[in-house]
């Protein structure tokens, strides 16, 4: 197994046994078969390897993609790939209970999580034949990456084999997205004639300051004025 994944699998087993806190790089190293040069050649702390753990789902949610369901509506291709990404997680389930748990209170390692997701999401979204380009494509991301995280509350409490609570939160969630991003896109329609305003009005003040700015240089440049004719 290459170190990058060894100590992945190892993190998440020590996550599985112990709090979150009390887990060091060493423990993980040792626990890995990896000396502590090859972790950080690997990786460059122990949140960053729950970066590589969210790339390795990425990598296995986006190889078991097919065309199957190329022909459904957006709604239903959202929830497979998302229903497949949980599927990816259920063997690390008490570890990611345990780590949801003891980052629930920490705001950084929350946002820097958040960033993680954000790049998860955008190929999830891909796979799921839907843009994350142009004027709302960064909404899109946040508001999927939001949303996941909710039903992954709801399924890390979900035990039974069935998941019908945590479908059941998926597809609320899709669907109470699919109504944000509609009224999102009706507001950006009828605001558009004052933000092709507002830009005009932006650019015709950058305009009069280089204007002014260029006349004050050649002013210092020159005494007699910015006139060069003065000079006679």
């Amino acid at each position: 197994m290459p170190p990058r994944e060894a100590i992945v699998e190892a993190l998440m087993r020590l996550a599985a046994e112990q709090p979150w806190n009390d887990i060091e790089i060493a423990d993980i190293a040792r626990e890995a078969g990896v000396t502590l040069a090859e972790f950080r050649d690997a990786y460059p702390s122990k949140g960053a390897v729950l970066g590589g753990f969210a790339r390795m789902i990425d990598k296995q949610v986006l190889d078991g993609a097919s065309d199957d369901l190329d022909d459904e509506p957006t709604r239903e291709r959202l929830f497979d790939v998302l229903m497949r990404r949980l599927d990816a997680m259920d063997p690390y389930k008490p570890a990611l209970r345990r780590i949801a748990f003891a980052l629930r209170g920490d705001l950084l390692s929350l946002a820097a999580l958040n960033q993680v997701a954000l790049n998860s999401q955008r190929f999830m979204l891909a796979s799921a034949g839907i843009s994350t380009e142009g004027p709302l494509g960064r909404v899109k991301l946040q508001g999927v990456a939001i949303a996941f995280a909710r039903v992954m509350e709801v399924w890390l409490e979900d035990d039974d084999p069935a998941l019908a609570r945590t479908m059941a939160a998926l597809d609320r969630e899709i669907r109470n997205g699919e109504r944000f991003m509609e009224r999102a896109e009706d507001v950006r329609r009828l605001t558009a004639p004052f933000r092709a305003l507002a830009q005009s009005l932006a650019e015709g003040g950058r305009r009069r300051r280089r204007r002014d700015r260029d006349d004050r240089n050649e002013d210092e440049g020159n005494p007699l004025g910015g006139d060069p004719a003065a000079a006679i």
